[in-house]
């Protein structure tokens, strides 16, 4: 853990956001800070939906590939904390859903097979 304007963070989850395996909490933009509380501590995501919605970000594209590392790792390692995973994994898709619209990553959706079917 290291701290941040009295806030603790994860050096593991800020190097996941991140993508990068040595981190200087320093240098880790605002945004991702607030990603990193909430992933943390999903329990936090009803207080923080406002906050997030209106996040200042320079590039939105990038900042999308914060949230998919979290939904690989949360799928990788779903078998060590089920519970755990399954709560980052949905609060990176709350966060996607509502900056994006959309998940990039969906799953269950129908093939297109599918829907020239109906």
């Amino acid at each position: 853990m290291v701290n941040n304007a009295d806030k603790k963070y994860s050096l593991k989850t800020l190097g996941l956001l991140t993508g990068k395996k040595e981190v200087v909490i320093e240098d880790v933009p605002e945004n991702v800070l607030t990603i990193a509380g909430v992933v943390d501590d999903p329990d936090k995501l009803p207080y923080l939906i406002e906050s997030i919605k209106s996040l200042k970000i320079d590039d939105m594209d990038k900042f999308r590939f914060v949230l998919l590392r979290v939904q690989i790792d949360s799928h990788l390692h779903m078998n060590e904390d089920l519970e755990r995973y399954m709560k980052r994994l949905y609060v990176s898709q709350v966060i996607e859903k509502l900056l994006y619209g959309e998940l990039l990553l969906e799953e269950g959706g129908e093939d297109e097979e599918d829907e020239d079917e109906e």
